[in-house]
């Protein structure tokens, strides 16, 4: 991917995101956004039996207010080779988390979970013409060392579909309400006078039937785990802390998108800049 190529999809990205997060982040008590730079990596395309490199950007926004926090995402995957040459997809997800803790004024407190939250979560497809909404509790964690840990327990609704006319085998019509378990963490670490952290993401999202032009599928359970490795290498070159990392992202796909034994299981250099 050139450099102007980067540049018109981090543009175009930060673009489609703004709208969604400006009414947010005035009332953030804190915050944290970054864009993503995801190198390399075969992945599998469904449905083709067969894989493509992907490079991916991502900006990604993390925020609280008085009352809980919000977390938003963009990714925008270019592919280079493979039967997906030269093709580009958006894909994006909103969680908005409403402490009962912050909300009653009462500590929630049992075990390792320090907070129980209500959450309103949206994935949008673009490209399949679908949305899903994820309605559901999160247990915040206290466990030691860690900068944050959570689970999600949420519904996975379908909504929308069926706009992409009928010679479009990938447009999806409607499929059967599931439930994800999400697990979420930052764990920060030193390495001699160096710092670094793993973080990322563990969902495990339920299978069902899916109804499309021709037909229906029966979409199996699927697991997604999702590693980084970060190096904060921003203090490193004087930049100060917190601003610029690299390192590498691991993603494991089991039955990706619900495709039987169809399974990711690749590596990407990470390069990611905070502001």
């Amino acid at each position: 991917m050139t450099s102007n190529k980067i540049l018109k999809a981090v543009s175009s990205t930060v673009l489609a995101s703004t709208a969604l997060i400006a009414s947010s982040v005035s009332a953030e008590n804190w915050s944290s956004t970054e864009v993503q730079l995801q190198l390399g990596g075969d992945l599998e395309i469904v449905g083709a039996n067969d894989t493509s490199t992907a490079n991916i950007i991502t900006f990604q926004h993390a925020g609280g207010w008085d009352y809980g926090d919000n977390f938003f995402f963009v990714d925008h995957t270019r592919w280079s080779d493979g039967p997906a040459k030269d093709t580009s997809e958006f894909y994006g997800e909103w969680y908005s988390n409403f402490s009962l803790g912050a909300i009653t004024g009462n500590e929630i407190k049992f075990g390792p979970v320090k907070d129980i939250g209500i959450v309103a979560g949206f994935n949008f497809a673009p490209e399949v013409d679908s949305n899903w909404v994820l309605p559901g509790v999160r247990f915040a964690l206290d466990l030691p060392g860690f900068a944050f840990a959570q689970i999600d327990v949420t519904a996975y609704i379908h909504q929308g579909g069926g706009s992409g006319g009928f010679d479009d085998p990938f447009t999806v019509i409607d499929e059967d309400t599931s439930f994800m378990i999400d697990f979420a963490w930052a764990y920060p670490f030193k390495m001699g006078n160096t710092n670094w952290s793993i973080e990322g993401h563990l969902e495990y999202i339920d299978g069902r039937t899916q109804t499309h032009n021709f037909g229906t599928s029966e979409l199996e359970s699927w697991i997604l785990f999702q590693p980084q490795i970060r190096l904060d290498a921003g203090e490193l070159i004087g930049m100060g802390a917190s601003k610029m990392f690299v390192g590498i992202e691991y993603q494991y796909w089991k039955n990706k998108l619900g495709e039987k034994g169809t399974d990711d299981n690749a590596v990407q250099l990470l390069a990611v800049w905070r502001f």
